[in-house]
């Protein structure tokens, strides 16, 4: 039984990280829970999410989410959360050891891919286990897109 406002549609992402695309290598990719704040899922549901510097920290047997901005709730009172506070991940314990053995060991970095709800009004967050790139990397990156672009443009019929 839902609510009359809500629609039950499947997962709404509400924040992308894209440049984190462009930076590493996204070599595996988890789900995870957000802990959070009254205000803070409710400015998460309104879109008020920022990944851009954000990353994630493995420390005592937990994950946390670190530099990420969450705008303050626009209604909310003096007990409005603060921006960029650290936010608990929820991730089980062996994904957690994986992930603090790759990013120790391997010298991999665990960023933030996005932000979203799912089909039952949870905030989840998507990490991936990256490697950066080079700069050439990020080149071949660029020019495979851009020949890709272009060979969809042309079996199109739109050149």
């Amino acid at each position: 039984m839902t609510k009359a406002n809500e629609t039950v549609q499947g997962a709404r992402t509400v924040a992308t990280n894209r440049k984190a695309r462009h930076e590493y290598f996204i070599e595996e990719t988890y789900e995870a829970g957000l802990v959070l704040t009254g205000t803070e899922i409710k400015s998460v549901r309104a879109g008020k999410v920022s990944l851009q510097e954000g990353f994630i920290l493995v420390k005592n047997g937990e994950a946390w989410l670190l530099n990420v901005n969450i705008a303050q709730y626009e209604q909310g009172n003096r007990f409005n959360h603060e921006e960029r506070r650290e936010r608990k991940l929820l991730l089980n314990r062996r994904e957690i050891a994986a992930l603090h053995e790759a990013a120790t060991r391997r010298g991999y970095t665990i960023v933030p891919l996005r932000v979203y709800i799912n089909e039952r009004g949870r905030a989840k967050l998507e990490l991936g286990l990256a490697r950066g790139k080079q700069l050439h990397d990020k080149r071949e990156s660029i020019a495979k897109r851009e020949s890709e672009r272009s060979l969809r443009r042309v079996l199109k019929g739109d050149w």
